[in-house]
């Protein structure tokens, strides 16, 4: 089981171009699945000895344990998309995965911030500081182009487009996509490249590009930092401590949404595969329903 692990896991990195935290998952969920067997059957058998029914008890075990329906559904994924790799390469017979349904998943509407709120947290960042016009040029570009959080920290410099307002980035699966930058994002990046350079100089980035943002070293800001950042004008302004950089992507979607926006259109701003995805966003507030029924409804207005 670990050798077909590790070959499906080089299939991912070579032939799939998956990224290093996509495979980590693949890696963490067989290893779990792994440590199972090996408890329950005394050893973990290959892949074309292992049965639905094994992978069942295995199933109802991570529910006993209290994981969440979306972890669980994950988890599935994997192992289908991993025994269909065995499967191909001839390390079993059929999937013993196909069968298994996904536990049903409670669609829970995401957390976002109002327009009021967005505007409260964007001008929180000290304009007279040199990583105050950083933190206020990252949260302007995680709202104005809804970007995740590793799609922000991976930009370089010759991914921006400043004249036509565009930033290339790259999403799940290294693929790239261009989003659109607001004249507020554009003005903030501007004022924090002109002090960027202030900040010492970090590790050499080779034949790449600089990166955008950086941290007090001069090195390439990452994820977390950006969290705890966000974390600092949160308590600063007394707004929601549940916000995360993934929030303003969400308030991105619901503001475009709410006002009129074409769900296919913010598809592919979000660069989701899938609109199902997207589709969770179209909650609209009662209020803005009922102004759009009464301006189309023919007999909506009192007479």
């Amino acid at each position: 089981m670990q050798s077909a692990t590790d070959r499906f896991l080089r299939y991912l990195k070579v032939e799939r171009n998956s990224s290093d935290l996509t495979i980590k998952s693949y890696r963490e969920d067989l290893l779990i699945l792994q440590e199972f067997l090996a408890d329950s059957m005394g050893n973990c058998p290959a892949p074309g000895q292992i049965t639905p029914r094994d992978l069942r008890t295995y199933v109802a075990a991570l529910h006993e344990a209290g994981y969440a329906k979306s972890s669980v559904a994950r988890r599935l994924a994997s192992l289908r998309s991993f025994f269909r790799f065995a499967q191909r390469e001839g390390l079993c017979e059929s999937n013993p995965a196909k069968p298994l349904r996904n536990p049903r998943r409670e669609r829970k509407l995401p957390h976002f911030l109002s327009g009021a709120q967005i505007g409260k947290l964007l001008s929180a960042p000290s304009s007279k500081e040199t990583l105050g016009l950083r933190d206020r040029a990252i949260l302007e570009t995680l709202y104005s182009a809804g970007l995740r959080v590793s799609e922000l920290v991976g930009i370089n410099l010759d991914d921006l487009d400043l004249e036509d307002g565009l930033v290339r980035v790259r999403g799940k699966g290294k693929k790239e996509r261009l989003a659109p930058l607001g004249s507020h994002a554009v003005r903030a990046i501007k004022r924090w490249h002109r002090v960027r350079s202030s900040l010492p100089s970090g590790k050499p980035q080779g034949k790449t590009s600089p990166p955008l943002f950086l941290n007090k070293f001069g090195n390439r800001l990452s994820t977390r930092s950006v969290a705890r950042m966000l974390e600092k004008y949160l308590k600063l302004t007394g707004l929601d401590l549940r916000t995360s950089p993934h929030t303003l992507r969400h308030s991105f979607a619901t503001h475009l949404l709410d006002r009129g926006a074409d769900i296919r259109s913010v598809q592919e701003l979000l660069g989701h595969k899938s609109l199902v995805t997207t589709q969770i966003y179209t909650h609209v507030s009662t209020s803005g329903l009922r102004k759009v029924y009464e301006k189309a409804h023919p007999r909506a207005r009192k007479a």
